[in-house]
């Protein structure tokens, strides 16, 4: 990786072997910008700008005609540095990056000034102050271009082999798409048989397909694949690397029966002496102590459950010649190096033991939805007749109640998405199989948004399936008949019923799977407050994770459906493919860089860093100093923040080029200006958006654009009060979830809180500091901040301003006045 130098403007800069030859190119956009700012002016007050040797306008800069006078101009006048004041760098910065390096200029040595939506378009009646404005954003984006560095994106070989963690619906999706693109595909599963839930059901709404009917070839295609390796019984022990470059440990746990030897006749079951509760029918059934969970088993391996098996070794003798019972079996960890993960490890379902209103545990015939699922297959623990535990018989009445755990403010909060649905499916085939039976629904509020849904609710009705809406507040069981009486108000009637009823079906919350928590800290990836993984973006990267290469797929990243499932095991496919598709992974070098010279860990344990990083790519070895993985980097530059040594620094967005725009934004007049520092992803796009919704706001804010709030340092906000400045906000993303980087806005918003107490105390204004949460939709939020903000100055007043500046100066030089000296050098223009 080529980096430039830390701290330093790289070759062609300060600290380099040439002097900042900088060329600005101000565009029109017709008269997006023309129509309100004076772009001759903003031009003929570049030229005057230290460093800037060449300054035009054009009509369209993005076009081909002003994407040659750029490339011209680099030739012609031996342009060292390119700005474009133009649209917003979210839109054209890759097209004028790309337009630099045809010329030969490297691309970092590029920056953009938002002269339109931050200028033009949000202040369309105030020509004058745009125009202003205009110059202190070019001001600003010249005084950062003066110390770019030329970097090279940072590429590492990758591996072509995938793993799939979970192979349920959506991990054998997941797997079968990649294998058929011609990878080499890792399923792994910790049961003894792919399937997941779907395996369990008996039919699928809303078309009452057999489950297992479509899900087992897809079993078998799995196993059968010459690009899958199936790898069940096992369990992710340990990730190391980064995209393209993971390496996996895998631990096998023994089955006690060798897998290559065992031909799934089942001879050893027949004779085992042993019967023990089997799992697979929610211990509603049995199974012997070596036997497979259910007959489409895939592989279709038998295992011994040591735990029950009395080592009579009738199994031994039955298995023959074969030779396939292994008593000494050990388990066995394996390492697979592979370039991409997709994590599908599902769900679980919530058992209410817990909530005494059910019953659930207490009472024999309250049952689970899943439980009811194995009493209705034909191959479960009944042979499809569905009976009460308590005396074997097919109920008379039944009441399936829905949203139980689910949209619970005491237990699990949200919607599980599927339970009206299956509520709905479990009745309708009750209700068909036994048509003279009672059969009561009771719900909260009866959600059927996809496709057949609606239509699947109005079949119900039909058949004449009774619904009742409420909650139950009790259910109680009469110990003679062990009917259960439901005690619910009807909030449509109004009515206070007591149901007796012969059966209770509880369908309960989609839960995360066990275990979820911990295999999230082993791929260094997010859980949700609901403990689901949380992807990378809900909208823009709904199977990706906030860690490079690894994606999510199924319900293991939130509940939802058959169908959805399917869809993102092959999103995820897709999206792991555009890794896998590549010799080498290019990845942005705007990372973080360790000054090993002053790195505190090489003198007394620190690890500050590595302690804050979301991505775990920091590596703090006893005595020796940080070390930052590249690859692994994301470029949120929270631990550049956090360092209070100062000996990290993010490249493209280092200390020197940020204090150089706030030196910039704040040279004139800054008790009259709003020092705004926003995150590139969601309140840059916010500022974005009220521009382009021409949401009008005072000019007096001055934008300096980091990748995530995590890097907004204590020192810029000290700084900027330093130079002068009327008031700062530091504009995040919401909180808790919505940070790009998993938890910058944390870290930021924890350091802001213990700043502001600093401010106060050296006589700064709570109110002249702000830290706000904005979303890339909240465009009109910006706006009206931005008017608050300078509302709340006008009403403090100029000289109230002045006076507390001046006051505080002193304790703001010595908190920021070392890193001004070390900075100075570089900032200002030399000569």
């Amino acid at each position: 990786m080529a980096a430039g130098k830390v701290g330093t403007g790289g070759p062609g800069g300060p600290g380099g072997a040439e002097e900042p030859r900088i060329g600005v190119f101000v565009c029109h956009c017709g008269l997006n910008i023309a129509g309100v700012v004076d772009v001759e002016e903003v031009t003929e007050y570049a030229k005057k700008l230290p460093g800037v040797v060449y300054a035009t306008h054009y009509r369209y800069m993005c076009a081909d005609p002003g994407q040659k006078l750029i490339k011209d101009a680099i030739k012609e006048y031996k342009l060292n540095r390119v700005v474009v004041a133009a649209c917003s760098p979210r839109l054209h910065e890759p097209t004028f990056r790309r337009c630099v390096a045809e010329a030969g200029l490297n691309p970092y040595l590029f920056e953009m000034a938002n002269i339109r939506e931050h200028c033009s378009w949000c202040h369309p009646h105030e020509p004058e102050k745009a125009t202003e404005k205009a110059k202190d954003i070019v001001k600003m984006a010249v005084a950062k271009a003066r110390l770019l560095a030329p970097l090279e994106p940072i590429k590492v070989p990758v591996t072509k082999d995938a793993l799939v963690i979970g192979g349920g619906i959506a991990g054998i999706n997941a797997a079968l798409a990649l294998a058929e693109a011609g990878y080499k595909v890792y399923l792994v599963d910790r049961y003894e048989s792919i399937g997941g839930k779907m395996a369990m059901l008996d039919k699928t709404f809303p078309t009452l397909d057999c489950s297992i009917c479509i899900e087992g070839p897809l079993m078998v295609d799995v196993a059968r694949h010459p690009n899958i390796t199936l790898i069940t019984y096992a369990e992710v022990k340990e990730v190391e690397g980064y995209v393209g470059n993971f390496k996996v440990k895998i631990l096998k746990k023994p089955r006690y029966v060798i897998e290559e030897k065992c031909t799934g006749c089942g001879e050893c079951a027949a004779v085992c002496p042993v019967e023990i509760p089997n799992d697979w029918d929610m211990f509603l059934g049995v199974r012997k102590a070596i036997d497979v969970p259910f007959p489409q088993a895939v592989p279709l391996v038998y295992r011994i459950d040591r735990d029950h098996c009395i080592e009579c070794y009738k199994c031994v003798e039955a298995c023959g010649p074969r030779e396939a019972i292994d008593f000494s079996q050990q388990p066995e960890e394996m390492e697979l190096k592979v370039g991409a993960i997709i994590v599908a490890t599902g769900y679980d379902i919530y058992l209410p033991y817990d909530d005494p209103r059910y019953g659930y545990g207490k009472y024999d015939n309250v049952i689970t939805a899943l439980e009811m699922e194995r009493l209705h297959i034909a191959s479960g623990p009944t042979r499809g007749q569905v009976v009460r535990a308590s005396d074997g018989r097919v109920p008379e009445s039944i009441a399936f109640i829905t949203c139980v755990g689910s949209r619970d403010v005491n237990k699990y909060p949200y919607c599980s998405g599927i339970c009206c649905m299956y509520t709905l499916k479990n009745a309708i085939l009750f209700k068909e199989k036994y048509p003279d039976k009672e059969v009561y629904i009771i719900y909260m509020d009866m959600r059927t948004p996809f496709k057949g849904f609606e239509e699947f609710y109005r079949r119900a009705r039909e058949l004449g399936i009774m619904f009742i809406r409420g909650r139950p507040s009790r259910i109680v069981e009469d110990p003679k008949t062990k009917n259960l009486i439901i005690k619910v108000e009807d909030t449509l009637t109004g009515q206070i019923l007591n149901l007796e009823v012969e059966m209770v079906v509880l369908s309960t919350a989609a839960i995360p799977a066990k275990g979820s928590d911990e295999l999230a800290r082993k791929l260094n990836i997010s859980v949700d407050a609901t403990g689901f993984f949380m992807e990378s973006h809900p909208k823009l990267k709904p199977v990706d994770s906030p860690t490079d290469g690894i994606f999510l797929a199924g319900c293991c990243q939130g509940p939802k459906d058959i169908p959805y499932s399917v869809s993102q095991g092959a999103a995820a496919a897709a999206r792991a493919m555009s890794i896998l598709s590549k010799d080498e992974w290019v990845i942005e070098p705007i990372v973080a860089v360790v000054d090993p010279e002053k790195c505190r860990n090489t003198k007394a344990k620190c690890g500050i860093c590595a302690s804050k990083c979301p991505y775990g790519a920091i590596e703090v070895e006893e005595g020796q100093p940080a070390r930052v993985v590249p690859a692994k980097c994301h470029g949120c530059g929270t631990c550049v923040a956090e360092c209070p040594a100062d000996a990290i620094t993010q490249m493209h967005f280092t200390d020197a080029q940020i204090f150089a725009q706030i030196w910039a934004a704040l040279e004139e007049n800054p008790e009259d200006k709003i020092l705004a520092f926003c995150c590139n992803w969601c309140s840059y796009a916010g500022a974005d958006l009220a521009g382009t919704s021409r949401f009008e706001y005072p000019t007096n804010v001055r934008i300096i654009r980091v990748m995530c709030s995590g890097r907004v340092d204590r020192d810029f906000v000290l700084e900027a009060f330093r130079r002068g400045a009327g008031m700062v906000l530091v504009a995040a993303c919401h909180l808790p979830y919505d940070c790009h980087y998993i938890s910058g806005n944390w870290h930021m918003t924890e350091r802001m809180k213990a700043l502001r107490k600093v401010l106060e105390k050296i006589g700064i204004s709570p109110e002249r500091f702000v830290v706000e949460y904005i979303s890339a939709a909240e465009g009109d939020k910006f706006a009206k901040l931005i008017t608050s903000m300078a509302e709340t100055m006008r009403r403090l007043g100029r000289e109230r301003i002045i006076a507390e500046n001046e006051k505080a100066r002193p304790f703001l030089e010595r908190m920021v006045g070392r890193k001004v000296k070390e900075l100075e050098p570089l900032i200002r223009p030399s000569g």
